[in-house]
């Protein structure tokens, strides 16, 4: 889980680096493209980062009998 600041810090860096996801992972060394993404998605739909975030967990095709990580959606 990321603090408020390095979410705004990496979401700032993506902007100023005109949006190139690649670019700004590698300078910081996080998050992912999925989170950065989303991250950057809720700061310009509220111009805000909310201060903590919650990670969803959804099961591509119901409820597996047996829990795979690989089968989670990225937070």
């Amino acid at each position: 889980m990321y603090s408020y600041e390095d979410r705004l810090r990496v979401v700032q860096l993506y902007i100023r680096l005109g949006k190139r996801v690649g670019l700004a992972i590698r300078q910081l060394g996080y998050p992912t493209k999925n989170a950065l993404r989303s991250w950057h998605r809720e700061y310009m739909q509220r111009l805000e980062l909310p201060a903590s975030y919650l990670c969803s967990l959804t099961y591509p095709q119901g409820l597996p009998t047996v829990l795979n990580p690989q089968s989670f959606s990225d937070c």
